[in-house]
C-alpha cells in the first residue's frame, strides 16, 4: 500500500529463494508504478544470511560488516518514495554471490567437485584473484570460509539468485526506457571512507562510476557531480570505483540505456561501527532525491520517443 503521501513503491518479492525455505532472493517495484525514467538497484544491502551459511564463516560478524553496503537499501527505499524511481533491492547476501561480478569471476581454488573440462580454460581474473570474485573468497589476508563451496551450491546460486535477479533488473530497464523513451540506472552502493581526498585533504563523500563515459551521457554525469557539489560535497569520479558488471550489462546509451554507478561514505550515514543508522538521514535523502529528479530531467531530454520492444 501507499503511505498518506501515494509515494511508497509496492514492493514484492521474485525470484528464487535465498535458501530452501527462506523468502525470494530480492524485491522489486512494478515499472507501472514509476513516475520518472529512473531504476535504482542495490545488489550489495542484502543481509538475510541463512544459517548454514554463518557456520561456514570464520569470522561472521567481522565479515559480513565489510562485505555488505550495510543499510544503503534504507536510503534508496527512502529516495524512491521522494521521487517515483522504479526499484530493485537484493535480499540475498553479497557473501552468498555477487550481484555485481560476471558469471565468470569463480575463484575456482575455492570449489569443491568443479568442472573437468569447461568451455574456456579454468583460472581466477583479477577480482577473483583479490579475493571478490562472484563469491568473495576473502577479505584481504583474512580467508572468509571454513571449507569450499560444493559446485552444486554454486550453481544454485547462480540459477536461484544472479540469473534471475539480473533478468529482473534488465526488464526494468527496457520496461523504463520503452514507457518514457529513456532511462537511467542508478546503481546504488555504498563505501568506506577512503583515506584520501580531492580538495585540500577533505575526504570523498562520492564516487560517481561510469566507466569512465562508456555507460552514461556525459549530461547525466555532470548532472550528478552539480547537484552533490551544490550540496557542498565532495565527490570524484570513477577512482577508485568506475562501476562494475551491472554496468556492463545493462546500461547501453546508443539504445536510451544509461547507467552509473553512485558510492556512498558509510560515515554519512552510519554510526562509528558502521552498524547502524546514524546522523542527519534526511538531508541526505533530500540531497540525493533532488540528484536522482536532476538526472530524470537530463535522462528525459537525452530520450526517443517511446519505443515497442517488438520493433526492435
Amino acid at each position: 500500500m501507499s503511505d498518506a503521501t501515494g509515494m511508497t513503491p509496492i514492493l514484492y518479492e521474485a525470484g528464487g529463494p535465498i535458501s530452501p525455505g527462506l523468502q525470494s532472493a530480492f524485491r522489486h517495484s512494478s515499472v507501472g508504478g514509476a513516475s520518472i525514467p529512473i531504476v535504482l538497484a542495490v545488489p550489495h544491502a542484502g543481509r538475510i544470511y541463512p544459517d548454514d551459511v554463518l557456520m561456514q564463516m570464520r569470522d561472521p560478524q567481522s565479515s559480513v560488516l565489510k562485505l555488505e553496503d550495510r543499510l544503503v537499501d534504507t536510503l534508496a527505499l527512502a529516495i524512491a518514495r521522494k521521487t517515483g524511481a522504479a526499484l530493485l533491492i537484493a535480499d540475498a547476501p553479497r557473501a552468498m554471490i555477487d550481484l555485481n561480478r560476471d558469471l565468470e569471476d569463480v575463484d575456482w581454488g575455492m570449489v569443491r567437485d568443479k568442472p573437468q573440462q569447461r568451455s574456456r580454460p579454468i583460472h581466477a581474473n583479477r577480482r577473483a584473484r583479490g579475493g571478490l570474485g562472484l563469491v568473495p573468497r576473502r577479505l584481504g589476508r583474512d580467508e572468509i570460509w571454513n571449507a569450499p563451496l560444493p559446485m552444486d551450491e554454486l550453481q544454485r546460486r547462480i540459477s536461484q539468485i544472479h540469473g534471475p535477479y539480473h533478468d529482473r533488473l534488465s526488464e526494468m530497464v527496457r520496461g523504463i526506457r520503452n514507457r518514457f523513451g529513456s532511462v537511467t540506472l542508478i546503481d546504488l552502493h555504498s563505501m568506506p571512507p577512503l583515506t584520501t581526498g580531492h580538495v585540500a585533504g577533505a575526504p570523498i563523500e562520492f564516487v560517481l562510476g561510469d566507466r569512465f563515459g562508456a555507460s552514461c551521457e556525459g549530461e547525466i554525469s555532470d548532472a550528478v557531480e552539480y547537484i552533490l557539489g551544490k550540496g557542498r560535497r565532495n565527490i570524484v569520479r570513477n577512482r577508485p570505483y568506475a562501476g562494475g558488471y551491472v554496468l556492463d550489462r545493462h546500461a547501453n546509451p546508443k539504445q536510451s540505456m544509461h547507467a552509473f554507478q553512485l558510492e556512498i561514505c558509510r560515515s554519512l550515514y552510519l554510526d562509528a561501527k558502521f552498524e547502524k543508522l546514524e546522523g542527519d538521514i534526511d538531508s541526505l535523502v533530500t540531497l540525493l532525491a533532488e540528484m536522482v529528479r536532476e538526472v530524470a530531467m537530463q535522462t528525459i531530454m537525452l530520450g526517443n520517443p517511446p519505443v515497442c520492444e517488438a520493433a526492435q
